[in-house]
């Protein structure tokens, strides 16, 4: 598995979260990614290099964005945001910059 680092953004969001079957979706999607990072759907464009997975929980839609970043000592899978679908593209775009 590879290991794995969070960006304070997805940190806090995380951190945030009070229900704990959704808590513990994440963090099996995390370790789904970890396993096989090739998991999520590739973005292209302005978000290329980045990779969405859909977590679908109590009828909402949630989005987990990452990447792969190449390390001299192997590939670490960095977690760069997490949360709702709602808006979700836009604050990614916005926090990129």
């Amino acid at each position: 598995m590879l290991p794995v680092i969070y960006t304070p953004m997805a940190e806090k969001y995380l951190k945030k979260l009070k229900d704990k079957a959704l808590k513990k979706a994440f963090k099996a999607a995390v370790t789904n990614i970890r396993k096989n990072p090739d998991i999520g759907q590739a973005k292209s464009g302005v978000l290329s290099g980045l990779y969405c997975l859909d977590i679908y929980y109590n009828r909402t839609n949630y989005e987990l964005a990452y990447r792969i970043s190449k390390q001299e000592n192997g590939d670490i899978v960095v977690i760069i945001m997490a949360g709702t679908r709602e808006n979700f593209y836009k604050e990614l775009k916005r926090y990129l910059k």
